[in-house]
């Protein structure tokens, strides 16, 4: 369970400081790279960046 959070957490910081290195592209763009590196779904990202 701790490994778990650890990694989501993780996978959080990570999506919001892409996110925010990024501001000048779309979120569409964003979200279809993050999609390619993480093999999360589209609905998985969008979820972790409206959480933040």
């Amino acid at each position: 369970m701790k490994r778990s959070k650890e990694l989501t957490e993780k996978r959080k910081d990570f999506v919001t400081d892409y996110v925010k290195r990024n501001q000048d592209k779309q979120m569409k763009v964003i979200v279809t790279e993050l999609t390619e590196m993480l093999f999360l779904s589209e609905r998985t990202i969008y979820n972790i960046i409206v959480q933040d």
